[in-house]
């Protein structure tokens, strides 16, 4: 295990991966990249690789985790937040800890917060508190995507959201909106404060056009620096053309703003 992997200050990011940025690959696959890159934790995705339904992968996803020497450090799941979710979101709930994640990603709902209706918003609001009741029985956290088409498309909706749910165990994520000037989407960030669990870490300019991180790397910095004394995990997710080539390279442009952050 490399040096930079062994060891983690206390009220630092923990920097790893997020499973979907490799989905055509088999996860033990995924996992080695991973470790080859010197990352130290992995968000497992339910979509291809841990299936919530399938507790033999599960196992063998956990296995090849740890095999690696990574930590996976939460659960991408497709829960909405929905009547049709809920029942099955206690099976969401034991593949998580079959997996060894402490946290669930989900999302709040499928339309954007401008274009919800109260009482839409409300039932959303209610499946994430129960989503959350069953988490925190199993000894989970839960964060919501920061994500368009959500109610977690601004942070003035973010916050409203969690006060609804009014859950000591759930948070968001964050990660950069499309097409937001870099000092917009900081402001963003440092208003959500110790709500934020995790961040996803890409380069997206403009548009959805995937650059290096490098091309971003000063936004990355700032937010890192943002999050100096919390505990964080930054995932990088969807890297140039889903080349895993690129990886130990995204990987050390990441270690890079890490380190210059800290300085700051």
């Amino acid at each position: 295990m490399t040096e930079h992997r062994k060891h983690h200050p206390a009220n630092t990011a923990r920097l790893g991966l997020c499973s979907v940025t490799f989905r055509r690959l088999p996860a033990a696959e995924v996992a080695r990249h991973a470790a080859d890159a010197g990352l130290a934790v992995i968000e497992w995705g339910a979509d291809v690789h841990a299936p919530p339904q399938q507790p033999d992968m599960l196992r063998a996803v956990r296995e090849a985790t740890e095999r690696h020497g990574l930590t996976c450090c939460s659960y991408g799941s497709y829960f909405r937040a929905t009547a049709a979710d809920t029942p099955a979101f206690p099976a969401v709930a034991r593949a998580a800890s079959l997996l060894g994640a402490p946290r669930i990603r989900v999302w709040a709902g499928g339309t954007g917060s401008a274009a919800t209706a109260p009482d839409a918003r409300r039932t959303t609001t209610a499946h994430l508190r129960e989503a959350a009741r069953i988490a925190a029985d199993h000894g989970l956290e839960l964060a919501t995507e920061f994500h368009q088409h959500t109610l977690t498309d601004t942070v003035a909706s973010t916050l409203r959201l969690l006060d609804e749910v009014a859950a000591d165990n759930l948070r968001t994520y964050w990660q950069p909106p499309l097409d937001t000037p870099d000092a917009e989407a900081l402001a963003g960030l440092a208003e959500l404060g110790d709500r934020v669990a995790a961040l996803h870490v890409f380069s997206w300019w403009p548009g959805n056009t995937r650059r290096p991180l490098a091309d971003r790397a000063t936004l990355w910095t700032r937010a890192l620096a943002l999050r100096a004394g919390r505990d964080t995990d930054a995932l990088l997710e969807f890297v140039p053309d889903d080349d895993p080539t690129v990886l130990p390279r995204e990987a050390a442009t990441l270690r890079r703003a890490t380190a210059t952050a800290r300085t700051r």
